[in-house]
């Protein structure tokens, strides 16, 4: 997969994330995510904030976090969802579909990775019927190193996540099968719905309920 190719696919999937948002109605941009603690704003907020802050102020932001990046990207997503409306954050992302930006050592791969996770975050988060296409899923999937994997901290110890629309899987133990997207989403220590997963322990990785 060539880097135009990958760059493609991160445009088509912001122009149709817009699409989806400017359906939303406005009630539902306070809704919870898949991002604990995070509602949609907040991860709009979250995946706007390259395009809205320049190298210099991430740096500063960094500084005040005291180098953890988890730690600054909670406080500025969760400032700049309070100072800015929906359609000014929408507004941002509607702007900037076509924008260049990469993450730190990630590459045009980790700005599609970026883009499709917090994307699934608010649509499964929302129960929204929206598939990422497979062969983007497939992008982020295989473009993923085991130190991706570890930085989510996710124990996928005896457990083999196979996908159902796609020819993927990880791990070698008990399968636990379902779409691509969703057990991308397990991969990133996310926790699902409800009936998304089968297998045996597909508990495991659910979410309960309260």
């Amino acid at each position: 997969m060539t880097d135009d190719e990958v760059r493609a696919a991160v445009v088509a999937e912001r122009a149709e994330q817009v699409d989806l948002l400017a359906a939303l109605p406005a009630d539902r941009w306070d809704a919870p995510t898949l991002c604990e603690g995070w509602r949609v704003r907040e991860v709009v907020a979250h995946t706007t904030m390259p395009f809205r802050t320049s190298l210099g102020r991430a740096l500063m932001e960094l500084a005040r976090a005291r180098g953890n990046v988890n730690r600054m990207a909670d406080r500025t997503a969760r400032r700049d969802a309070a100072a800015l409306s929906p359609a000014q954050l929408l507004a941002a992302l509607r702007d900037n579909v076509a924008h260049r930006w990469t993450p730190p050592g990630g590459g045009v791969r980790g700005a599609l990775s970026h883009d499709v996770i917090h994307g699934l975050d608010i649509t499964v988060g929302l129960g929204l019927d929206r598939r990422v296409p497979p062969e983007r899923v497939a992008m982020v999937l295989t473009g993923m190193s085991p130190r991706n994997v570890a930085f989510f901290g996710t124990d996928l110890t005896g457990v083999q996540l196979r996908a159902t629309d796609l020819d993927w899987c990880h791990g070698e133990g008990t399968p636990v099968r379902g779409l691509a997207q969703d057990l991308l989403l397990v991969v990133c220590g996310r926790r699902l719905p409800a009936g998304r997963l089968d297998g045996p322990t597909a508990t495991r990785f659910s979410r309960r309920d309260p």
